[in-house]
């Protein structure tokens, strides 16, 4: 890598790991809205009519994971590339 492309490697992986604690916060915040407004309703009838499974909570937390574990991959990589020099010039 030409000389201060790591540091694009780490940016990237910061803004990775950024979006992902959002994705993981988003995803508890939805999941208690839906927990919130299934504990409100009266009856087990209510509740069996109206109830849809969404699966957008727990997919927003997995993919928030994901999102930060690939931040630290490529901000581990960035800071090897920079402490190595490699590859050379």
């Amino acid at each position: 890598m030409p000389q201060g492309d790591w540091f694009i490697l780490v940016i990237v992986g910061l803004v990775f790991i950024i979006l992902g604690i959002i994705g993981i916060i988003w995803g508890i915040r939805e999941e208690k809205r839906l927990f919130e407004k299934l504990a409100a309703q009266h009856d087990l009838r209510e509740f069996s009519l109206r109830h849809v499974e969404s699966p957008q909570p727990g997919a927003l937390k997995l993919g928030g994971w994901i999102a930060i574990a690939l931040g630290v991959l490529m901000v581990v990589a960035g800071i090897i590339f920079w402490y190595t020099g490699w590859p050379p010039d």
